[in-house]
């Protein structure tokens, strides 16, 4: 037998009280697997989440600094769509249903209490990786506001970021390692290319703070975004922003071309270049500069530049 609509089920449970979830769904009906759950028994969507595993996956389900609890929609593979349980969730007032969170997917589960989505900016679209580590795809977050309790402090690492830094440009010690990939996809192994990466850019600045020029680099919070982007070294001094890659593809090329494109919206500079471990083969020099930009890699104690001015 499925559900049948029911006059019984009158809600009972408080923020903070915890609850079996089979026995959460024998009363009031809804979905016993899953993170979203509409009910035909009671007019109920149901919403569970689990922080602490989530921000392993770079999803931050949790309390913001906007005061609202945001909430990643459901869809493990492929671009998240706004169907099934992500539609109920958006259309839960007009479908005349109470949102309700609960902490915890299985077993015992805690009601955080019964939100609505907000009206002005009920979702945004983020970046995350499919489920076990998948290519990066846009995923759907909601916009929660309580309804019967208050706002938390932000409590997931992405959270405090914002909290502590809310300013959309801030100058960073090179020595702050974030990268995208800490606030995307935080599980993702560090490869050696990464380390690689790392090395360059601390020599490259130990040679420049020889000459007299502070390295530094930013974090950046584009309009609308809710994930940071970091760039790899900007010197004030010299005009220069300047992207790192730990090996000379074309495929590290490509993606620096276009993360300078990125930045460079909103860092001051004169000169866009690639740090590179090697000169790159013509074809590749070619490519970086029909773009604007610049190449420097190591050459015996210093540093080569196809851009003069990118060098004390």
């Amino acid at each position: 037998m499925g559900e049948t609509t029911a006059d019984s089920g009158k809600w009972k449970l408080k923020p903070g009280e915890p609850i079996e979830r089979k026995e959460l769904h024998n009363e009031y009906g809804g979905r016993t697997q899953g993170g979203i759950g509409p009910s035909a028994k009671t007019p109920n969507v149901f919403v569970f989440t689990d922080p602490v595993a989530g921000e392993k996956h770079g999803y931050y389900d949790d309390w913001m600094p906007d005061g609202c609890f945001h909430y990643s929609g459901e869809g493990q593979h492929g671009d998240q769509r706004m169907l099934s349980g992500n539609a109920s969730i958006l259309n839960h007032q007009a479908e005349g249903r109470a949102l309700r969170v609960f902490q915890g997917a299985r077993g015992t589960v805690t009601y955080r209490g019964e939100f609505v989505v907000d009206e002005e900016n009920p979702w945004y679209s983020a970046d995350a990786p499919e489920t076990n580590d998948g290519p990066l795809r846009k995923v759907i977050v909601f916009r929660l506001k309580p309804v019967d309790s208050a706002p938390q402090e932000p409590s997931t690492r992405l959270g405090r970021l914002l909290s502590d830094e809310p300013e959309p440009i801030a100058e960073l010690p090179l020595e702050r390692h974030e990268t995208e990939s800490t606030f995307v996809n935080p599980n993702r192994e560090t490869y050696e290319a990464d380390r690689k990466e790392a090395r360059l850019v601390k020599q490259f600045a130990d040679y420049l703070t020889e000459r007299g020029h502070q390295s530094r680099r930013h974090r950046i919070l584009p309009p609308g975004e809710s994930r940071p982007l970091f760039t790899d070294l900007h010197v004030r001094s010299l005009g220069l922003l300047a992207e790192a890659k730990g090996s000379v593809t074309r495929e590290n090329i490509r993606m620096a071309i276009g993360q300078l494109a990125d930045y460079g919206r909103f860092v001051d500079h004169t000169v866009r270049a690639i740090l590179l471990p090697s000169k790159p083969r013509e074809d590749l020099m070619d490519l970086v500069k029909a773009q604007g930009c610049a190449v420097i890699w190591p050459e015996g104690k210093g540093f080569i530049s196809t851009e003069p001015q990118a060098l004390p």
